[in-house]
């Protein structure tokens, strides 16, 4: 088949040179068998009049194809394609992708089914008023003064050394005020050796569920609670064994019961404020489980995922500040102090699972973004951070308190809920047969959306009567018109 008949697809508009699309062009087909070793290549000046371009652009895409080996060029009797290259059956029309598509499966085997777990972001409607599931307001982020602490280290002579390769523990400085902070902020005293920087709390529990777990390892977990982390455990081989949560916290009766019958490796909890139910887990208990930990040598993963977030008292001490033994690996982010688009999180934990943490993470992902750590520990240094948690810690706690009042004006024969201690959320439950995922329906089409009901649950096809409503990231306006969508969502159903 001459190259003539063939279509060489051009666009003009393109960001990819002429010369370089004609190029690319016969190298697909040659790829696909439709140009054979030793075929020959119309001339320069016939391929331009056929493709309506400027000879020379031609004579660019040949030179192009005889640098990469792809043509042979005889003087005096033209353009080759190449001999040395495989004899390639060319395949049916049916069988050829698109011209300038990519394929849309792959043609090797891959189980659909390999990662079955997590539901993949979808975006929500730009247009709703949104009940999220308990995040920052990003309008609120001192993203200037992150920005500052870019401007500064683009001005200093030694910037050059964090866009090259460094420590996969993440920056020394971040992890030296990251520890001075926890000290400050959590009672722990630790020192850099016992803290990792990972891209938010997510990574840490991968990395985590990744070095202590081996196929049917048993791991505790509350429900409802957080799937993500279940998922992460499962993924890794784990069983989970699944215990309630009341008032009071995580069931560690419960605990206790299937400690006596199985060998658990992990129980992940978290005491501060438990998603999804915001109850904090009460000193008896905390006392109790470091005692389990040690009694039965399992691992504790303490995610306190907004410590920092506290309204009706100072915040509890978390469980690793009384952690004498090393069963403690706790977790933590900047992704809800700031935004969560800062991925910046840590773990924190005896030195010989950090450095196993490192190992891995250099398999995966290599490090962090240094600068941007930079930035981070110039502004835990300069107490900036702080700063802001005390700012944004009076508004949230604002934000808690209107709603509250707005849903107990407005919804109170309607849904039961108790106000949370801290955190960015309150816990809901529907009254008198009220379904979450009608609720969800009716709202959105108000352009409200609001929690169906799923994701709280271990079990993805149980619709929970009780829904997550996050405050933090409305403003006070917003608080009022979203709840009164809420309400006439909530009365078309009665």
């Amino acid at each position: 088949m001459l190259l003539a008949e063939i279509l060489i697809p051009i666009d003009k508009t393109a960001q990819t040179p002429v010369y370089l699309q004609i190029a690319n062009g016969i190298i697909n087909q040659i790829r696909q068998g439709k140009l054979k070793p030793g075929s020959p290549l119309p001339g320069s000046r016939v391929l331009a009049q056929k493709l309506a371009i400027h000879r020379q652009t031609v004579v660019a895409a040949y030179d192009e194809l005889y640098a990469q080996s792809w043509v042979d060029v005889y003087p005096r009797r033209g353009i080759f394609v190449a001999k040395n290259l495989p004899d390639i059956k060319a395949r049916p029309l049916s069988e050829s992708p698109e011209p300038s598509g990519y394929s849309t499966k792959t043609y090797f085997d891959v189980d659909d089914n390999k990662i079955p777990f997590p539901q993949l972001f979808q975006p929500v409607n730009n247009a709703h008023l949104i009940f999220n599931d308990g995040f920052p307001d990003t309008r609120l982020a001192p993203i200037e003064l992150m920005v500052r602490e870019y401007r500064r280290f683009g001005n200093y002579h030694f910037t050059s050394k964090y866009w090259m390769y460094g420590s996969e523990y993440g920056s020394e400085n971040l992890r030296i005020e990251l520890a001075r902070f926890l000290g400050e902020t959590r009672g722990l005293q630790v020192n850099p050796e016992h803290i990792i920087i990972t891209k938010g709390s997510q990574m840490a529990i991968y990395l985590v569920a990744q070095i202590l777990l081996s196929k049917n390892d048993t791991v505790i977990a509350a429900d409802p609670g957080y799937p993500e982390a279940n998922h992460t455990f499962q993924q890794a081989g784990a069983q989970m064994a699944l215990v309630p949560v009341d008032d009071h916290g995580i069931d560690l009766e419960a605990v206790e019961t299937i400690c006596k019958k199985k060998k658990v490796k992990i129980v992940y909890v978290i005491p501060h404020h438990h998603r999804p139910t915001t109850v904090t887990l009460s000193s008896e208990r905390r006392m109790q489980l470091l005692e389990l930990a040690h009694k039965y040598r399992f691992a504790i993963i303490e995610d306190d995922y907004d410590y920092d977030f506290h309204y009706s008292s100072g915040p509890i001490l978390p469980l690793a500040s009384a952690d004498y033994y090393g069963s403690i690996i706790y977790i933590g982010s900047f992704c809800k102090t700031i935004a969560p688009g800062i991925r910046i999180g840590f773990m924190v934990a005896p030195p010989n699972l950090i450095v196993q943490a490192a190992r891995l993470r250099k398999l995966i992902d290599r490090q962090g973004e240094l600068l941007l750590e930079e930035a981070m520990a110039n502004l835990l240094k300069n107490g900036d951070i702080n700063r802001h948690l005390k700012k944004a810690n009076k508004t949230y706690h604002e934000r808690r308190d209107i709603l509250c009042k707005l849903l107990h004006e407005q919804l109170h024969e309607h849904i039961s809920f108790k106000i949370p201690d801290g955190g960015f959320a309150i816990w809901i439950n529907y009254l008198n047969g009220i379904k979450a995922n009608e609720v969800a329906e009716k709202a959105a089409a108000m352009g409200l959306s609001v929690g169906n009901g799923t994701g709280y649950f271990h079990d993805a096809t149980y619709i929970s009567p009780s829904v997550r409503l996050g405050f933090a990231a409305l403003t006070p306006k917003e608080l009022e018109t979203a709840t009164g969508m809420l309400t006439a969502a909530v009365k078309k159903l009665l």
